[in-house]
Order: C-alpha cells, then sequence, then structure tokens
C-alpha cells in the first residue's frame, strides 16, 4: 500500500481531464486535500462529482477550482483564492496543457496559446503560490512537461513565433520552457515526463500511448514527500535522467524567467 497523504494539501492544475484528472483521483485515495483546477466553474464541479460518483472518493476531499489560462487575470485570481483558503500548500502540479493550434494565435495578453497556457499560466501560479508553498516542508511544485522538449528552442528574439510558426515547434518551446522553469531555485520543483499517454496531446507523438492514469502514477509519486527528489531534476517516467541541456544551464533559467516576467507583467 502506497503512503498515506492525508492532511497534505495539493493543487493540481487541468485536472478535469486527462493525466490530471487521474493524478487527482490518485492523490485523493491516498487521504490528500486536492484542489482540482478546471477552464471553468461547471467543468471542475463535473470532475468533482464524477470522483464521487465512480471512485468513491470522499467529497470533504475534493474542492473545485476555475480559471482559463488564456487569461492570466484569471490565473492571478486563481492564486489569490487558493492562498486566501489554503495558506499552506504542500505541492503544486503544474498539468494543464493544450496543443497548440494549427493556426498562430495570440491571447489577449498577447502571448502565443500554448506558450501562456502551458508555460506562462504556470510561472505566474507558481511565483504567486510561492509563499505557500515554501512555508511547509517537504513542498514542491511538480510540471509535468514532455520529452518533446528535447527536440525544442526557445525563440528568444521571437517567443510568440509571429515570424514563423509550426504547432509543433510552439509546443515543444512551451514544453522546453516549462523544463527550465523546474531549475528555479525560488521553490523546490521538479519536472516530469509521464510517458505517452492516450490522452487529447497524444497525436503531436504520432505514436501509441499507455493509459492516463499510468503517466498519473508517475507524477503522483513524485507529490509524495516520501519521494526523495533533487530541485531542478527531471524525471522521465519513474527514472531521472539528464534533460536537455538548456534546461540547467543557468543563464538560460536567468533569461527565462526576465522574459517571462515581462510577458506576464511582473517585474522581477
Amino acid at each position: 500500500m502506497p503512503s498515506t497523504l492525508s492532511g497534505r494539501t495539493v493543487l493540481v492544475t487541468g485536472a478535469t481531464s486527462g493525466i490530471g484528472y487521474d493524478t487527482a483521483r490518485q492523490l485523493a485515495e491516498r487521504g490528500a486535500t486536492v484542489l482540482l483546477h478546471g477552464r471553468t466553474a461547471e467543468e471542475a464541479q463535473a470532475a468533482v462529482d464524477r470522483l464521487i460518483a465512480t471512485a468513491g472518493i470522499d467529497g470533504s476531499l475534493l474542492r473545485p477550482l476555475a480559471a482559463d489560462f488564456i487569461r492570466l487575470e484569471e490565473v492571478e485570481n486563481l492564486a489569490h483564492a487558493v492562498v486566501r483558503e489554503h495558506p499552506h500548500l504542500d505541492v503544486l502540479v503544474n498539468n494543464a496543457a493544450m496543443a497548440a493550434p494549427e493556426r498562430h494565435t495570440l491571447t489577449a495578453d498577447g502571448n502565443e496559446i500554448a506558450f501562456q497556457v502551458n508555460f506562462l499560466a504556470h510561472y505566474l501560479l507558481t511565483d504567486l503560490l510561492s509563499a505557500a508553498l515554501t512555508t511547509s516542508p517537504g513542498g514542491r511544485v511538480v510540471d509535468v512537461s514532455s520529452s518533446l522538449h528535447r527536440t525544442a528552442s526557445i525563440q528568444w528574439n521571437d517567443p510568440q513565433r509571429v515570424r514563423r510558426y509550426s504547432r509543433l515547434a510552439a509546443y515543444a518551446q512551451s514544453q522546453l520552457a516549462l523544463t527550465v522553469f523546474a531549475s528555479d531555485p525560488r521553490v523546490t520543483a521538479v519536472s516530469v515526463h509521464p510517458g505517452v499517454c492516450e490522452t487529447g496531446l497524444r497525436p503531436l507523438y504520432g505514436i501509441d500511448g499507455v493509459s492516463a492514469a499510468e503517466g498519473a502514477h508517475h507524477v503522483v509519486r513524485l507529490c509524495d514527500p516520501a519521494t526523495e527528489i533533487v530541485n531542478g531534476a527531471y524525471y522521465d517516467r519513474s527514472e531521472r535522467v539528464a534533460p536537455a541541456a538548456a534546461a540547467t544551464d543557468d543563464r538560460t533559467v536567468k533569461r527565462l524567467n526576465k522574459l517571462a516576467d515581462l510577458l506576464v507583467g511582473h517585474t522581477a
């Protein structure tokens, strides 16, 4: 039997389907209080209802929360709501992700949509929750990344990819940024490629995947304080491996922070 997580509070972004949903389920099954984030209040509540009805989860362990990551203002509101209600957050799972669309798309905040949803929103959320996270021993951030980060480069002069857009390159850039972000010394964080799973993102990989529950297992393991982690480490499923060289380069980490602060409207 895996160790209990009772008494611990975990926020899972993108928890209404796929790996996020199964991560929320497995965490709650082990006794954690799970803050389930969805794009809308209706989607988050539906995921909670489904967990209670089909997985027999105790409803008192589940809290639905909503924010559409294509609006950074909603990310800020989400962070403030979490801090207000849960001043001690043990784990933040940055899981919400979208495949970049076929056509170049900017959000109202002026960012390429996949870069904002997959990385910038999580950057901002982590920053705003860092005080709540660092107060708890074993507090950590688990960034759900992708092996595709190895194929990516961050276009420093054109991060919004206005000049040359390809959906795969845009998605990969967002995953590289998330993996680099795990090396940020402000909070204890790791990134993990949960394997190719049968979720909405699978077509990007062009191969068959395993179940979302199997992918979630690797995420949940890293949420457990019994699992010792190295700050900034990258895991391919359950194995710690070296990420792309850029992900551990101090200059790249600092440069990305500077860019992200600028794009989310924060000054470092």
